[in-house]
């Protein structure tokens, strides 16, 4: 009975989607790989979840307790930073990273800023269908949302999510998170270019369909 009171075998069974893959649900929650697997077995042992071409979970309201919990929990112990990267995992709603966050994830968290751990926004692009749901979902975790960047000053806590509400969402899958396409954080990484001039240039490195001009404006100019 207690086999899915675990963190992470909690972690398993709130992120998991039918079909799911291992390798899949391990990326979602930032876990190691070899580590979910065990969890699973555990999981599957006990009659939580099943394999049937992919994972499925046997009994919905384990999940939606599961969420219950975590949310009441987070009244005693507020989110963290990257535990707030994934919590949108357990929405079951879509959605992508944009914005700011669509340069960190795209640059595999290799370019921050704008950011410090007591001012942090998460940018995310949601269906305006669904912008109510998003707020009514992070308000359980008491993680304040608006669709511009709130001033730190006004806030209670260091996180809060910007909702960027769309008609239709474009994702690609990077280290587990759901972002929007790489032109797209490339774009508004060049509509601000005097802050992400740096980012600009990581990304032209790492992607070979990305060509901007950002390393050669970052070179000095040549004397003749």
């Amino acid at each position: 009975m207690y086999e899915g009171c675990g963190k992470k075998e909690l972690k398993v069974l709130l992120a998991l989607d039918a079909g799911d893959s291992i390798s899949g649900v391990a990326r979602k929650i930032d876990e190691n790989r070899e580590t979910i697997r065990r969890v699973v077995n555990r999981l599957e042992d006990a009659g939580y979840v099943a394999y049937d071409g992919g994972l499925q979970l046997i009994d919905r309201t384990v999940q939606d307790a599961g969420l219950e919990f975590l949310a009441a929990a987070a009244s005693v112990s507020r989110p963290t930073i990257p535990e707030a990267y994934v919590l949108p995992q357990f929405a079951n709603m879509e959605y992508a990273y944009t914005a700011i966050d669509a340069v960190y994830v795209w640059t595999h968290g290799g370019y921050q800023v704008a950011r410090n751990p007591d001012d942090y926004p998460l940018f995310i692009a949601v269906h305006e269908s669904d912008l109510d749901a998003w707020a009514a979902f992070f308000d359980r975790f008491g993680i304040p949302t608006a669709e511009e960047r709130l001033p730190a000053e006004d806030l209670d806590g260091a996180i809060q999510v910007v909702l960027e509400p769309r008609t239709q969402i474009d994702t690609e899958m990077v280290d587990g998170y759901p972002v929007v396409p790489l032109q797209e954080a490339v774009t508004f990484a060049t509509e601000y270019d005097a802050t992400f001039e740096p980012a600009l240039e990581m990304l032209d490195r790492m992607y070979d369909d990305v060509d901007t001009e950002a390393t050669y404006r970052m070179e000095s100019p040549t004397n003749e």
